[in-house]
């Protein structure tokens, strides 16, 4: 059991210090951590959601079609998923005082990116059986660096938004771009339970979407440094 728990959080973790080490001023542990707990709380309500619209979508049952693979990995993932980071988010910047420099949009976002990423792979990992750890070490790869690229997004054009331009465009992207690189991901990944077929030609496809994902995200956290 303490083996699935830390195969399941350290991937979130490691990211977590990584985008810590980067911030030349440090936000206060006691912001950090709410904001992470933020992201862990929100889990409860998500997935109240996710099972609502689940029902409404497929009356209780599951896509059988890539379609409908498609419409759940934007509306009962993505669309959920993001909006309750963003609500996670605002509510710990709002009244922020340490909210004071572009690079810390990215920061508070990765955490609660990151919060609710560790609680997904939990469940995901004690879920899964005697396979658990293929599960642990494929979501490692590709869905906590996922979660933790849709955080970089998200917390990129809200300082953006915050810092520099007011448009309703950039406001627009905050949510709108988290949503599209989340849900062309889970569109990628829920491929191969209605088609084997075009889920190993998907296959392939997420992992250079991954790939690409990560540069940009990098290539944000770049960007806002050297400001």
């Amino acid at each position: 059991m303490y083996l699935m728990l830390a195969a399941a959080l350290l991937p979130a973790l490691l990211l977590f210090l990584y985008i810590w080490r980067k911030d030349a001023q440090p936000e206060p542990f006691q912001w950090l951590f709410r904001a992470l707990l933020a992201g862990v709380i929100i889990c409860i309500p998500v997935a109240y959601v996710e099972s609502s619209v689940m029902h409404w979508l497929f009356a209780g049952g599951e896509p059988t079609t890539l379609f409908g693979t498609t419409l759940e990995a934007f509306l009962v993932a993505a669309v959920p998923e993001e909006a309750a980071k963003l609500l996670a988010l605002w509510l710990i910047l709002r009244k922020n005082p340490y909210f004071d420099e572009h690079f810390d949009g990215i920061v508070y976002a990765v955490c609660v990116g990151l919060g609710f990423a560790a609680i997904e792979n939990v469940g995901y990992v004690l879920s899964s059986g005697e396979g658990w750890a293929s599960v642990a070490v494929m979501r490692a790869l590709l869905a906590v660096p996922g979660h933790y690229a849709f955080a970089i997004i998200m917390g990129y054009y809200y300082a953006i938004y915050h810092f520099v331009d007011h448009s309703t465009k950039t406001a627009a992207k905050i949510f709108l771009m988290p949503v599209l690189a989340h849900g062309v991901y889970d569109s990628l990944a829920m491929s191969g339970s209605v088609d084997p077929v075009a889920g190993g030609i998907c296959f392939f496809a997420l992992i250079y979407f991954c790939i690409k994902l990560q540069k940009a995200a990098q290539k944000k956290v770049n960007e806002i440094v050297a400001r």
